[in-house]
């Protein structure tokens, strides 16, 4: 991990605009300077990986970091993009496991580290950050969810339309045909260009006088052809919500059992604190 020396000072302001703090006392805030070690990063520089050993929580001074995750696709999904005032690498602070995701420097960044021993010995100390702590960590867990929501939508997509056959994918650009102003056009043209050539046009060559048999027959094929193919169409798409409902349930099911860790730990340090 690169670093510069000479950082700039940070001050009991700076701890004010991070949510984690917020709520917190002058005294405490004048104190929250001395207990951190400042450490400004080239851009490029990966802080750490996930499954990397965590004992640190890191305040962005200035700069720009993206928190990253490789999905189950090995994609890499951006949780968050992080600038002056916020904060990342908390829940280590809580739990001291491996990271659980990537943290890289976008933009030349100054951080503020506070350690993990530095801050369980702060909650002995001052046990009112325990609140403004959950209630942080509350917010990001919604917008980690909204992120999921909408990897999740996109992945439904992605699996049902690697599940379609040839004839499937027929199936829907019939329907799709079949339900749109460019079908009731044609088959408008066609109709009148049919009664008009079997009236008027072909004289003592009709081949379907009124009231028009042969064209009766056409349409009830096509009425009897179009109805399944539509409701083939009408099968994937339900098929393609059912896939959706399971991944969302999966997401928040997820996110629920993550909450009420949280909660356990924020609990055990409260307990632990008020007993010291």
């Amino acid at each position: 991990m690169q670093s510069l020396d000479d950082p700039s000072a940070l001050t009991a302001k700076s701890f004010r605009q991070v949510p984690l703090f917020r709520e917190l006392d002058d005294t405490v805030l004048a104190e929250l300077p001395t207990l951190v070690v400042i450490e400004r990063f080239r851009a490029d520089t990966r802080l750490f990986r996930a499954g990397d050993a965590g004992d640190a929580m890191f305040l962005v001074q200035s700069g720009r970091v993206q928190i990253k995750l490789s999905d189950t696709e090995g994609d890499e999904v951006v949780l968050a993009d992080l600038r002056s005032g916020e904060f990342f690498g908390e829940l280590v602070l809580l739990d001291g496991k491996p990271r659980s995701a990537d943290a890289v420097i976008v933009e030349d960044a100054t951080l503020a580290i506070l350690s993990r021993s530095t801050f369980l010995s702060l909650i002995g100390r001052r046990p009112g950050i325990v609140l403004p702590l959950l209630s942080a960590l509350a917010h990001r867990l919604r917008r980690t969810d909204e992120l999921l929501r909408h990897r999740v939508a996109r992945n439904a997509n992605e699996e049902e339309a690697a599940r379609a056959t040839v004839a499937d994918r027929a199936a829907d650009l019939i329907a799709g045909f079949g339900g749109s102003w460019k079908f009731i056009i044609a088959a408008i043209c066609f109709l009148a260009a049919w009664v008009i050539g079997n009236s008027w046009l072909l004289l003592e060559k009709v081949f379907d006088p009124f009231p028009y048999i042969f064209l009766n027959l056409i349409l009830n094929m096509v009425t009897a052809l179009q109805a399944p193919i539509i409701m083939m169409s009408q099968n994937r798409q339900a098929e393609k919500d059912r896939i959706r409902g399971d991944l969302d349930y999966r997401v928040n099911l997820n996110n629920e059992l993550m909450l009420s860790e949280i909660t356990r730990r924020i609990d055990a340090l409260e307990h632990r604190s008020t007993k010291s």
